[in-house]
C-alpha cells in the first residue's frame, strides 16, 4: 500500500513514476494537483496563459518525443478549454493524457459551482474518459490511462477527478505500471500475400502516414528505399520517416502534391499504405488511385482497414514489426539486382532532380509583396535538417508542407496538426516541442490568423527558457475564407481581412522576444540569420513577413481547380 495521501498527492507520485517531466496548464484550487507536484521537482509544471495552449504543447511533446505527454484544466472552462486539443490529438494518434479537477462528488446533481458534464464533452473525442469515484481506484485510472493511451492505435485519455475525491487521504494500492507500448506482430499469411502482390508488379509505391512513424519503422522504410528501391511518399503525419533529399522521398501527397510525386501516383500499382487513414485532403478527395490499381493497407487499428478504399489486401500489425516480416519475406522472393520496378524507380529519381533544380531557380523570385516559397526555402537552408519544424495550416503556411521548398530530415523533427487543423496549435505547440528537444532548434511557420490566437504565449517561451522561433507570414486576412470568397466569384469580402492589424515585432519585443518586420526579399536571409543568432542566445525571435496573399502550391491548386 501507498499509504495515507491524498488523492492527488497519489497521482503526482505516478506520473513521476511513468517519467512525466513536464505538465502543461493552468491552475485553479492548488490543492488539486498543484500542490502535490511540490514533493517532485522533476515535473515542472508550465504556466500557460489559456488552458487550450497547454493541450496545444502536450499535443507537439507527444509528436516530438513519441511518448505520453500530460496536460491538465481545472473544473468546467479549464477543461472544456482543452477540447480542441484533445480532439486534434485524437485524429493525429498521440498519447495525450489530460487530468481534469472537477465539481465535488457528493454534491453531484445540485449545481455545485462550476458542475458542468465534463465527461460528456470528453468523451467523443478520446480512446476513454473516466472519473475516480473512489480514491483507491486512481492507481487503476491511472495505469488504465498511460496503458490506452500509448497501445495500439496512441490516443488522448481523460481522468476526472472530483474535488473532495482529490483531497480524501485513504490507504492507497500500490501502483504497478504497465509495459507500453504493446505491438501486435502482422499474420504471417497476409504478410506473404503482400509480398507475392509487390513480385509482380511494376510501378509500387510505398505511402507512409503517422502509424508508421509512431511505430519507429524509420530504419524499415529506409531499407525499403535504399536496398528494394522502393519510391515513397508520407502524409503530413508521416513526414520524417526518411530524409526527404533521398532520391526516392518524392514529397507529401493530396494537396501537398507536388508535380513528381502526383504523375507518380497517377501510374502506381500497387500502393502499400502504411499506417494511414486516407482522410480527403491526404487522398485528393479519395482521388488519388488511378483506376484499377490494387491498395495494401497496413494499421494497427482494424477500425481503419477499409475506412475509405477496399483493400486488396490487408495486415492488422504495428507498422515496424510488418515491415520487418515483409523484408524478410522479400529476400526469399526476390533479388535486390533484379526488381521488375527498378527502372522505374530510376526515371521518379531523375525526376525529382530535375524538379529541384526547377525549385531552386523558382525561390530566387524577386517579386512584391514577398512570396512566401522563398522564405520557405531559404528558412530551410539557414536553420538546417535538424531543426524541429512545426507547422500550422492556413493558406500561406502550406508552404512548408511542399517538398523540396522545405525539406525535412529522418527522425520525425516535423510537428503537423491533426485532421482539425485548429488555427493556433502550432504556435502554442512550438513551446511544447522545445521543452521536449530543448536541444533541438523549433521554428514555427504561421499565418498571421494563427499567430493572433496564440502569440499569447510568447511570455511563456521567455519564461521557460524556451527560444522556438516565429516566422509569421502576415497577408492581412484569413486567407483560406478569402479564398472561397474569391473563387465564388463575390464582389467584395466579408469579415476575412484583418483591417486593424498589430505589428508582430514591436508585439515580440514587449512579451521579451526578438522582434523584426522584414518586407523586401533581399532582407529574408539576412533577418533569418539575425533570428537564428537570438535563438542560439536564449532569445526566442519573431520574424513579421509581409506576403502576398494571392501565391498558391501546385497540390492546392490542383485540389482547388485555381
Amino acid at each position: 500500500m501507498m499509504g495515507p495521501k491524498t488523492t492527488w498527492q497519489a497521482i503526482a507520485d505516478i506520473l513521476a513514476t511513468e517519467g512525466v517531466r513536464h505538465l502543461f496548464g493552468l491552475p485553479g484550487n492548488p490543492r488539486q494537483l498543484y500542490e502535490a507536484l511540490l514533493d517532485h521537482p522533476e515535473i515542472t509544471p508550465v504556466l500557460v496563459r489559456e488552458e487550450s495552449s497547454g493541450g496545444f504543447m502536450a499535443h507537439a511533446y507527444a509528436r516530438v518525443t513519441n511518448g505520453p505527454a500530460v496536460c491538465f484544466g481545472s473544473p468546467a472552462p479549464g477543461v472544456a478549454n482543452l477540447v480542441p486539443a484533445i480532439m486534434e490529438a485524437q485524429v493525429a494518434c498521440l498519447p495525450l493524457i489530460a487530468l481534469g479537477a472537477a465539481a465535488p462528488q457528493s454534491t453531484l446533481g445540485q449545481g455545485a459551482f462550476q458542475e458542468c458534464d465534463q465527461l460528456g464533452m470528453m468523451r467523443p473525442v478520446t480512446k476513454w474518459a473516466w472519473r475516480i469515484t473512489s480514491p483507491e481506484r486512481a492507481p487503476w485510472a491511472m495505469r488504465r490511462a498511460f496503458h490506452l493511451a500509448t497501445s495500439g492505435q496512441p490516443g488522448p485519455v481523460y481522468v476526472e477527478v472530483p474535488s473532495d475525491v482529490g483531497l480524501a487521504q485513504p490507504e492507497m494500492p500500490t501502483y504497478r505500471p504497465v509495459p507500453r507500448p504493446l505491438r501486435p506482430a502482422g499474420d504471417e499469411e497476409a504478410v506473404k500475400a503482400i509480398a507475392d502482390l509487390l513480385c509482380q508488379a511494376e510501378h509500387p509505391l510505398l505511402l507512409v502516414g503517422g502509424g508508421g512513424l509512431l511505430s519507429g519503422a524509420q530504419d524499415e522504410v529506409q531499407a525499403l528505399a535504399e536496398k528494394w528501391r522502393l519510391a515513397l511518399a508520407t502524409t503530413p503525419g508521416g513526414r520524417g520517416i526518411i530524409h526527404e533529399d533521398h532520391p526516392l522521398a518524392l514529397g507529401l501527397t493530396g494537396l501537398y502534391f507536388n508535380p513528381v510525386c502526383a504523375g507518380a501516383f497517377a501510374q502506381t500499382d500497387p500502393v502499400l499504405v502504411i499506417g494511414s487513414r486516407l482522410e480527403r485532403f491526404q487522398a485528393s478527395g479519395w482521388t488519388i488511385l488511378p483506376e484499377g490499381a490494387r491498395l495494401v493497407q497496413v494499421d494497427i487499428e482494424p477500425f481503419e482497414i477499409g475506412r475509405s478504399y477496399v483493400a486488396d489486401a490487408a495486415v492488422i500489425s504495428d507498422a515496424r514489426l510488418v515491415l520487418r516480416q515483409l523484408l524478410a519475406a522479400l529476400w526469399k522472393r526476390l533479388s535486390p539486382d533484379s526488381l521488375p520496378w527498378r527502372e522505374w524507380s530510376s526515371s521518379l529519381a531523375e525526376a525529382k532532380a530535375a524538379y529541384l533544380s526547377e525549385v531552386a531557380q523558382e525561390c530566387r523570385t524577386e517579386e512584391l509583396p514577398i512570396r512566401t516559397k522563398r522564405i520557405v526555402c531559404e528558412l530551410g537552408h539557414t536553420f538546417g535538417p535538424e531543426t524541429i519544424l512545426v507547422n500550422e495550416n492556413g493558406s500561406q503556411d502550406l508552404w512548408t508542407y511542399y517538398v523540396p521548398y522545405y525539406r525535412g530530415r529522418q527522425g520525425g523533427l516535423c510537428v503537423p496538426l491533426g485532421e482539425h487543423t485548429c488555427l493556433g496549435l502550432g504556435v502554442a505547440g512550438a513551446i511544447g516541442a522545445k521543452l521536449a528537444r530543448p536541444e533541438k532548434r523549433v521554428v514555427c511557420a504561421t499565418g498571421d490568423g494563427a499567430f493572433h490566437t496564440e502569440m499569447k504565449e510568447l511570455p511563456t517561451a521567455v519564461q521557460y527558457s524556451a527560444p522556438v522561433s516565429w516566422v509569421v507570414l502576415d497577408k492581412r486576412s484569413f486567407g483560406w475564407p478569402k479564398l472561397h470568397e474569391r473563387r465564388g466569384g463575390w464582389q467584395r469580402y466579408i469579415a476575412v481581412d484583418f483591417e486593424a492589424q498589430p505589428d508582430f515585432a514591436a508585439v515580440a519585443r514587449a512579451s521579451g522576444c526578438y522582434g523584426e518586420r522584414v518586407e523586401l526579399p533581399a532582407e529574408i536571409t539576412p533577418a533569418l540569420h539575425r533570428a537564428l543568432e537570438a535563438n542560439n542566445s536564449g532569445d526566442p525571435p519573431v520574424l513579421h513577413f509581409i506576403v502576398d496573399d494571392t501565391e498558391f502550391g501546385r497540390g492546392f491548386r490542383a485540389q482547388y481547380r485555381l
